[in-house]
């Protein structure tokens, strides 16, 4: 780097043995987010600079765009302290001024050139000078240290170093801390080697390219602009994360054309990355497992062959088969021999063994009903507090029993399953409770515990039960993630309510809240699927009232967690609708009145969303929020009533007639369930409400004449904010 000036493409790569493949793509953005916003927070990279990180299971690398050889100077301006204390009364430095001088590198001839500028209610004295730009051998080795302070490691090592230098190192016995050890380091600003050094390794322009395949070992990069065309080259490496991704995608889609017309990969983005995080240069290979192992259920294959495997099951698309589990499956190797069989066969006798236990774990649990495994719930421990999963499963089997008498007793029509009368949904919804965790016992959920639900449904229609139960056993978790299927019919609605509401419920009830970011029994998940299932069905429930029906569940075991249970849930939801597109002001709008009966918000937000697009909404919002604000300064509660007789003045009389009017249409509509056509109702009472606050003094001296008027605005309040409090869409 001759020139100051000289700008260029900055190349930096770690070699490292093999990183975690499940946190290698949030390593490899760490490492090039931070070090490049190092660089340009040092002035040696452009804001804009492009940077493209790379990130493979033996590497970390950044290419940076046009970073400079050293950074331009910066003119610097420091206060050092009031003129009163920087200079006696000849105008002459005093010692204080001089030493804090010194200690910036200027002596006494530097006093004449102080500025003096005001300083809050003082004038101070200001020293300016030039600060030299960073090198880039300076801000690199700065970057490369924070970086690596940084990086999301999820488990740290221990090693000893062989090689590096300073006072004190011993080789093989001076120890550091990093993710996985490290072997090489390369700094390429075009074609030349910035000196930098870190984890007992200097800077130099020779890589690794595959363990197996590399055509030249070491890879020795021209310059930064030539890393990853090299080690593909000559390396046997993908080192892009996304470009490696992309072609396993490829590859997997052109594997399954050719394996059969109708055949799928199975999707799963998490075992995309990892697969892409373990493998340096993909190579998809097929390979396939006997048909009766196609016996078991499809979810215990599926899974093994991921969480053990990291295999892509092949799924038949063809018509009839609706997506049904192949006995085909897609290895990513990575290696690429002339002969692939042998890589084949290995994977097809490793998979083996585990489909065959498997298949065994389903064979055993079918031997035993789920019912003769009710009793042994009692023996598992659910939470010290809380009592056993069997305790656990009657509580469930109560609050099942409760929300179906609520359904029941709804003054919004709910129809129950295939013409059941509630009686026949409450017998089901009771014996899918008792029987919802009993797999938990099963040998097959035991080694897969992602399972619990599923097999339940399996074991349950083996039996022969009745297919709702068994339903709502398998969808009692639902919805178990974002995104998820709510449950298929009301057996299983009723049930995942209910299961949800005894955890949430219990572990508020002794206090086990989440805080932060840490929440070990998932309850936000919870909350939100009680969310989903209530406003997606529009259940015609009143949710504190159902929280208080829970209570009784538990018996002395908590204490009523009713307040602080339905403001989190009322928090979760705000969150989730304005996720939806809901704005701030139209979800603040409709939660401001605490709808018990959260079917209803989607339609509230609706009708808000219509009323806010009326030429006279934004007037009707500020005239409902300064009638809210003369309500609460009013001394007492102020009735909605009004005395026509008392009523003196033009403008008032308009208002009470207009009044009289929309507010019986918004009423009925309200009634009816139309909450548009509520609000829209009120459209008409703009001008009578302008006239009113124009020509009518509401604090008149006759406090009958006052009353009457506060009771005319607090009667306006209420028609006004059924639907939801208007005021708050006010700007």
């Amino acid at each position: 780097m001759t020139s100051s000036n000289l700008k260029a493409n900055l190349l930096v790569e770690l070699f490292v043995e093999e990183l975690p493949p499940k946190a290698l793509k949030k390593l490899g953005e760490s490492f090039a987010t931070v070090l490049a916003d190092s660089l340009k927070a040092q002035g040696l990279a452009v804001p804009n600079a492009e940077v493209k990180s790379f990130a493979s299971p033996r590497r970390l690398a950044v290419h940076v765009a046009d970073v400079i050889a050293k950074a331009a100077d910066q003119a610097v301006q420091q206060k050092l302290m009031p003129v009163a204390v920087g200079l006696d009364a000849a105008g002459q430095a005093t010692p204080a001024l001089l030493k804090r001088l010194a200690a910036l590198g200027a002596g006494p001839e530097a006093v004449p050139s102080l500025k003096r500028a005001p300083d809050g209610k003082a004038e101070a004295l200001f020293f300016d000078s030039i600060k030299p730009g960073v090198t880039l051998a300076e801000g690199l080795q700065k970057a490369i240290d924070e970086t690596l302070s940084k990086l999301p490691i999820p488990k740290v090592m221990t090693y000893q170093l062989e090689q590096g230098e300073g006072e004190g190192f011993q080789p093989g016995w001076t120890s550091v801390n990093f993710v996985r050890p490290a072997h090489g380091l390369v700094a390429l600003h075009g074609h030349e080697v910035v000196p930098v050094a870190t984890l007992g390794l200097k800077a130099g322009r020779e890589t690794q390219g595959h363990r197996f395949e590399a055509r030249v070992s070491p890879v020795v990069l021209q310059n930064a602009d030539t890393y990853a065309a090299q080690l593909q080259d000559d390396g046997a490496v993908i080192a892009s994360f996304e470009a490696r991704r992309a072609e396993i995608v490829r590859q997997l889609a052109a594997a399954a054309a050719q394996a059969g017309a109708h055949l799928k990969p199975i999707e799963d983005d998490a075992l995309l990355d990892e697969v892409t995080a373990l493998v340096e240069r993909p190579n998809v290979l097929t390979g396939r497992f006997e048909e009766a192992f196609l016996e078991v259920p499809q979810e215990c294959l599926i899974l093994t062959m991921k969480a053990n495997q990291k295999y892509f099951p092949l799924l038949d698309t063809s018509p009839g088969k609706d997506g049904k589990l192949s006995n085909l499956f897609l290895i990513v190797s990575n290696i690429s021999p002339a002969d692939a069989s042998a890589v084949i066969g290995g994977n097809e006798r490793v998979v083996r063994p585990r489909l065959a236990d498997a298949k065994f774990f389903f064979d055993q649990d079918r031997k035993k009903t789920l019912a003769s495994r009710v009793e042994r719930l009692s023996k598992v421990v659910y939470h010290g507090k809380l009592g056993t999963q069997g305790d656990r499963a009657e509580r469930v089997r109560a609050i099942s029993h409760t929300i179906v008498q609520q359904l029941s007793l709804g003054t919004v029509p709910f129809t129950v399953d295939d013409k059941d009368h509630f009686e026949v949904l409450d017998s089901k919804a009771q014996q899918a409770a008792l029987l919802a965790k009993t797999d938990l016992l099963t040998d097959m959920v035991g080694e897969f515990p992602e399972l619990q639900g599923i097999m339940g449904g399996y074991y349950a229609r083996h039996e022969g039960l009745r297919d709702g139960v068994a339903i709502a056993i398998e969808d009692h978790y639902k919805p178990r993630f974002a995104g998820d299927t709510l449950p298929r019919n009301h057996t299983g609605t009723v049930v995942a309510l209910a299961d949800k509401l005894e955890t949430l419920v219990g572990l508020f009830g002794i206090g086990q809240l989440p805080t932060g970011d840490k929440d070990p029994f998932a309850l936000r998940r919870h909350a939100l699927g009680v969310i989903r299932i209530l406003v997606e069905n529009k259940l015609p429930l009143d949710l504190p009232a159902l929280v208080n029906a829970v209570l009784p569940a538990f018996g002395d075991l908590i204490t009523d967690p009713s307040a602080a249970l339905l403001t989190f849930m009322s928090d979760r939801l705000a969150v989730s609708l304005r996720e939806q597109g809901y704005s701030a002001q139209e979800v603040d709008a409709v939660l401001a009145l605490q709808p018990a009966r959260l079917g209803d918000v989607t339609l509230r937000l609706a009708a808000v969303r219509a009323f806010a697009a009326l030429p006279e909404a934004a007037s009707l919002a500020a005239a409902n929020k300064r009638v809210g604000n003369i309500l609460k300064k009013a001394e007492g509660a102020v009735e909605a009533k009004v005395d026509a007789v008392l009523l003196k003045e033009v403008a008032e009389v308009a208002l009470f007639e207009a009044l009289s009017v929309a507010a019986p249409k918004a009423q009925a509509a309200f009634a009816q369930g139309d909450y548009t056509a509520s609000l829209q109702a009120l459209a008409v009472l703009k001008a009578p409400v302008d006239a009113f606050f124009d020509g009518v003094m509401v604090n008149a001296e006759d406090p009958a004449l006052k009353a009457n008027r506060l009771g005319l605005l607090a009667t306006l309040h209420q028609a006004m904010n059924q639907v939801a409090d208007i005021s708050r869409l006010a700007a």
